[in-house]
């Protein structure tokens, strides 16, 4: 645990040491705003909820998350530091966990920073503050699934633009394969329990629901399995590239 720790403090840190997580929590408010109020029509549909701030994540975070994952690894190797750190006395495990812990910690702050948005729906209504809080517990994990694909992709390429593309184009599959419209235009033949085992890899049919206020443990439990999944696949990917 002390070794994890120690990766998380720095990672978190290199991360305020330069503009990059200033630049990025100002664009995340931004474009949060944009979208709740702009495109999601937050003062015209008249009721005291935060379903458009919510219902844009999955899109958001196909580009923003990306962003913070493709440096994840892909810098480590490309300026050779990643074989430095490989050498000390440190478990391959503590440095994948710490790396990402470190990410997702920021994406925390990003998403808590959006607090003031949380203030005007209670302001201007009388909204149920439990379902917010669990549609703002289910927007994080699902971040938390993007940044460990990431990693992955990060891990594969020392070039952190093509991280980038192989992780938004990996989110977006898992985006889609929850999708109402993707589901209904599976051939009537395919057999039910196909397409239900396919919408249940999809990060919208586990995170709707959440979104709605209904915080199911399988759906909290799939994004865990998922997150774990990804960076074991994190860590077996580095061995493979350090062997080779």
């Amino acid at each position: 645990m002390g070794n994890l720790s120690v990766i998380f403090k720095r990672e978190l840190a290199s991360y305020f040491a330069t503009p990059l997580a200033y630049i990025f929590i100002v664009i995340f408010l931004i474009t949060n705003g944009i979208f709740t109020f702009e495109l999601g029509g937050f003062y015209l549909r008249g009721q005291a909820d935060l379903l458009p701030f919510f219902s844009f994540h999955p899109w958001l975070y196909l580009f923003m998350v990306p962003a913070i994952a493709m440096t994840l690894w892909a810098d480590e190797r490309k300026t050779g530091t990643i074989e430095l750190l490989l050498t000390l006395p440190v478990r391959l495990k503590d440095a994948v966990l710490g790396k990402f812990l470190a990410a997702w910690a920021l994406m925390g702050i990003a998403l808590a920073l959006t607090f003031p948005i949380w203030i005007t729906v209670n302001y201007l209504g009388d909204p149920d503050n439990g379902v917010i809080f669990a549609a703002y517990l289910g927007s994080w994990f699902m971040a938390g699934g993007f940044l460990a694909i990431g990693s992955c992709m990060s891990a594969a390429t020392k070039n952190s633009v093509i991280a980038f593309i192989l992780t938004v184009s990996l989110c977006f599959v898992f985006v889609i394969m929850g999708s109402p419209i993707l589901l209904e235009a599976f051939p009537a033949w395919v057999p039910q329990v196909v397409v239900d085992a396919f919408a249940a890899m999809g990060f919208l049919t586990h995170y709707d629901s959440i979104a709605k206020g209904v915080l199911d443990l399988r759906d909290m439990l799939f994004f865990a399995v998922f997150i774990g999944a990804w960076l074991v696949a994190s860590a077996i990917v580095i061995e493979i590239k350090k062997a080779n």
